[in-house]
């Protein structure tokens, strides 16, 4: 085992999901590749990222998952075990005031669509006078199931980042967002850490139910089940959506339970308590998805 390797990467909320499914061995192969430093690869792949998705809980307790972006270089290794980010969160942000604090506990996630590659970092944030530090406990990469392939245009967007709407339940176009999205990000958290994570699929993967509720199916992935197990612990959630065009975002933040079918299958339900809709908070362009060849059929 690598010197920096996590010795034990799973609570017991992630142990109970394995335990169900059967895959406890499996998953303690995968969980192999959990590392607490940066290797090089790591860190040149940070630095060529344009955005960054961090899940933490706010000052109120409430899981949101967030979008910082930046020209690339904004994200860099400045440690064995540190990465820094320049610029801080926007004040209207719901984890400013979070990330405001030293020794927050944060998940980050990292994706660069046109290359279908993600990395995952966990650990505790501190600011800093350009930003904020984050100190890892957990680094490792996934393969690249249900990421949807796109390329990134030249270019900042011209509009600057509108006010957030806020409210209590989804409009109707907020639900019609939802329902078209290919994409989303899970902020989860559990009694020593958070995490964020990515879910994909095809326009549809994401059932809007009512104003107050989304669910979706759990594809088969790493079986490591961090976001399930975490959930198994602990309810809370936050979702991002984004529309890879136009850069606005949507975060809700809530509660999230999975119901488990006899052969193994997994159906997530969310239940909102709050959606942020931010105009421009991205000031990227995206092109139109390729859609990945893992996502499964509709009604398959």
């Amino acid at each position: 085992m690598a010197p920096d390797a996590v010795q034990t990467p799973y609570h017991q909320g992630s142990r109970s999901v394995q335990d169900k499914l059967g895959v406890r061995d499996l998953a303690d192969h995968v969980g192999r590749s959990m590392a607490q430093g940066l290797r090089p690869v790591a860190a040149a792949f940070l630095e060529i990222q344009p955005m960054l998705v961090l899940g933490a809980a706010d000052a109120t307790g409430a899981v949101h998952a967030s979008l910082l972006t930046g020209d690339p270089g904004f994200v860099r290794a400045t440690g064995p075990r540190q990465i820094s980010v320049a610029g801080a969160s926007p004040a209207t942000d719901p984890l400013a005031a979070a990330l405001a604090r030293e020794g927050t506990p944060v998940g980050t996630l990292a994706l660069d669509p046109r290359t279908r590659r993600r990395m995952r970092l966990n650990g505790r944030s501190r600011p800093t006078p350009r930003g904020l530090a984050i100190e890892a406990d957990q680094v490792f990469s996934n393969c690249p199931k249900y990421l949807q392939k796109r390329e990134l245009y030249e270019g900042r967007r011209p509009e600057v980042p509108g006010g957030p709407r806020r409210g209590a339940r989804l409009t109707e176009g907020q639900r019609a967002f939802v329902a078209a999205a290919d994409t989303f990000f899970v902020a989860t958290v559990h009694a020593h850490g958070a995490d964020a994570s990515h879910r994909g699929g095809n326009p549809g993967f994401v059932r809007v139910l009512s104003p107050y509720a989304l669910e979706w199916d759990d594809f088969p992935g790493n079986s490591m089940f961090l976001t399930l197990g975490n959930l198994a612990a602990d309810p809370r959630a936050g979702l991002l959506f984004l529309d890879w065009t136009t850069g606005t975002t949507l975060q809700l933040t809530g509660t999230a339970r999975t119901t488990y079918a006899k052969d193994g299958t997994r159906t997530l339900r969310f239940s909102v308590a709050e959606a942020i809709e931010t105009p421009s908070a991205s000031p990227w362009r995206w092109s139109d998805p390729e859609f990945s060849p893992a996502n499964p059929r509709p009604g398959g």
